[in-house]
């Protein structure tokens, strides 16, 4: 959309700040994966950090949605945490049950690994990743993968189904944009 996602007004308020709303009760801590200036954030109060480039990867650069996952899992780690929560800032509907459903489906994956998935597919960006994963994940990104549903599959992670795909909605064009008002003008 041409600026950061995260502050992209929707009904008048940034669309991290409807994420953040979705999450902060079903979680005990959020934390913002982001690469550049921190301080865009500081309004929101949750520690951001950037990705991580895992030692020994092929070019030595963070390698896209999974660099965040692992750098917000050692992070999470480091809080005595055993599970991160991770969703896309671009996803202003998520449910309310999202984190006890993927909690659920998780148990059903012998790595304690499960994503979101609604009629229209997979959403692996939104998932439930154990903090014992951290090995697994250093490894993998090191060898120069970096397809989260690669990952996931490989570690046979469980899908939690919700009925409704609105919840799941990406806002990636101006379009996009125009009809999540409609919905948020909708919503009760």
């Amino acid at each position: 959309m041409g600026r950061d996602k995260a502050l992209v007004p929707l009904a008048g308020r940034p669309l991290l700040a409807h994420v953040l709303d979705r999450l902060d009760p079903q979680v005990d801590r959020v934390l913002i994966s982001a690469n550049g200036d921190p301080t865009r954030f500081v309004a929101f109060g949750c520690p951001v950090i950037p990705d991580a480039s895992p030692p020994g990867s092929p070019d030595a650069r963070p390698q896209g949605p999974l660099s965040g996952i692992l750098a917000a899992l050692t992070h999470a780690a480091a809080q005595g945490a055993t599970h991160l929560v991770s969703t896309p800032v671009d996803t202003p509907f998520l449910p309310g049950d999202l984190v006890p459903q993927l909690l659920l489906a998780a148990e059903a994956s012998p790595h304690g690994l499960a994503l979101a998935c609604d009629p229209t597919g997979d959403h692996p960006a939104t998932a439930v990743w154990p903090v014992a994963l951290i090995p697994a994940l250093t490894a993998f990104l090191q060898t120069g993968e970096a397809r989260v549903t690669r990952f996931a599959d490989a570690r046979q992670a469980a899908r939690a189904r919700f009925p409704d795909p609105r919840a799941f909605v990406n806002l990636n064009t101006p379009e996009d944009l125009a009809q999540a008002e409609a919905l948020a003008k909708a919503a009760p």
